[in-house]
């Protein structure tokens, strides 16, 4: 069952939202070849909790750590770890946090030093494609359209979409109906109606869309062990707009790619 929010509800999001974009932002400025995986998540728990707030990943379904942390070819829900940034890696964090009783959730890959241009320009166009789906998720549309404007855009560039993990709503719940596939038909799918907010989180590969999981039983990497990225913002649905309620600003200001 799909739970639409209240404007006082959505409010509540936007709070959680906002700490979650500083938090991002802070562990932007510590992104650089020579640090461990751990350290940034260390740095993204002090500064969540020093905001009256919670992460949303620690300890949701036993996963370990208040960030997902994916490199390279992992795709979602890599562990921090005592791997250390090398020049040429591209990290994947994706983070979630508990405010006043609700969740946003968002995620942004970064380069790391110099970075092939290869892997720069898939970076480039999975942000792109969050843009593109966001744009066609809007009132009245469906879950399809979105999802078929993603899709399309990444296909049209020679990359691939992931089609095992997919977007969410959430709010009282971290993962809430209905789930947001990152390719699909126009015209398929729920129905857009105001007070739906979603996680809209496109995961593109290099290679194949082909993927595994490690034993550890959370850990996704590509099947061919080339790059994914992967890029997620929380959106509000109004009658007369869209409202992207989680931000990469902070990030911005110190990371340019």
């Amino acid at each position: 069952m799909i739970k639409y929010k209240t404007e006082e509800e959505i409010q509540k999001i936007r709070e959680s939202a906002l700490i979650l974009g500083k938090t991002h932002g802070e562990v932007a400025k510590h992104v650089r070849p020579g640090i461990k995986t751990k350290e940034l998540d260390k740095i993204a728990e002090e500064f969540i909790r020093d905001h009256g707030a919670t992460g949303s990943f620690k300890g949701y379904g036993g996963f370990p750590a208040t960030l997902c942390i994916s490199t390279n070819e992992v795709v979602v829900h890599g562990f921090p770890s005592d791997y250390e940034l090398k020049d040429g890696d591209i990290i994947s964090i994706d983070c979630g946090v508990y405010y006043q009783g609700f969740h946003s959730d968002s995620a942004y890959t970064y380069p790391v030093g110099d970075v092939p241009q290869e892997t720069l320009s898939l970076l480039k166009a999975t942000k792109e494609s969050l843009y593109v789906g966001i744009e066609e998720a809007k009132f009245g549309n469906r879950i399809g359209d979105l999802a078929f404007a993603i899709q399309k855009y990444v296909e049209d560039r020679g990359y691939t979409v992931v089609r095992e993990l997919v977007g969410h709503g959430l709010g009282r719940d971290l993962h809430e109906s209905p789930e947001v596939p990152n390719y699909g038909k126009r015209g398929r799918g729920p129905k857009l109606q105001e007070g739906l907010v979603i996680a809209i989180e496109p995961m593109v590969n290099l290679g194949t869309r082909s993927i595994v999981q490690e034993r550890d039983g959370w850990t996704i990497r590509t099947k061919d062990r080339k790059p994914s990225a992967h890029f997620e913002h929380t959106v509000a649905i109004f009658k007369d707009r869209t409202e992207i309620l989680t931000t990469h600003k902070y990030i911005e200001e110190v990371v340019n790619f």
